[in-house]
């Protein structure tokens, strides 16, 4: 089932629920979730090898805004997958969107999005995409259709 609903992400973390990641309410706290989008951002910006682009260009991600949906509540245990993807290209800017399926539940527990910007840290502003750094974005985003 992962596979239909998690069609068209090309990165994809697996990690496991944690004890400590409940709250009194004995449910993953809404709070994780945002961790858990972070971890699968970064993982596609690893695959990007934005990194090493940043320390030639200066130019960097800088997450602008962010938003989550949340489906069902996540318990230990669990193991989830934390899908990632680009669905829009901007001027300066990056559209993420974030998925979460909970192998236990069977089901998608969360989706949400995140708008990063591209920018110049040396001078302290928005930098227009490099065209570099689209190039790579698409190649990556061509790999979605995936199976896990």
């Amino acid at each position: 089932m992962p596979d239909t609903l998690l069609a068209g992400y090309p990165v994809v973390v697996e990690q496991a629920v944690a004890w400590g990641e409940m709250d009194a309410y004995q449910h993953v706290n809404n709070v994780v979730y945002f961790r858990y989008f972070e971890n699968s951002r970064l993982e596609y910006f690893r695959r990007l090898d934005w990194l090493a682009m940043q320390n030639d260009t200066g130019v960097g991600p800088i997450l602008a805004t962010t938003h989550a949906r949340f489906r069902k509540p996540l318990t230990y245990p669990d193991a989830i997958l934390i899908a990632a993807r680009i669905s829009e290209v901007g001027m300066d800017r990056l559209t993420m969107q974030h998925r979460i399926f909970s192998r236990r539940l069977g089901v998608v527990a969360a989706e949400g999005e995140g708008i990063i910007v591209t920018f110049d840290y040396a001078r302290s502003v928005k930098a227009p995409v490099p065209d570099e750094l689209r190039r790579r974005i698409a190649e990556l985003e061509a790999t979605a259709n995936h199976a896990f």
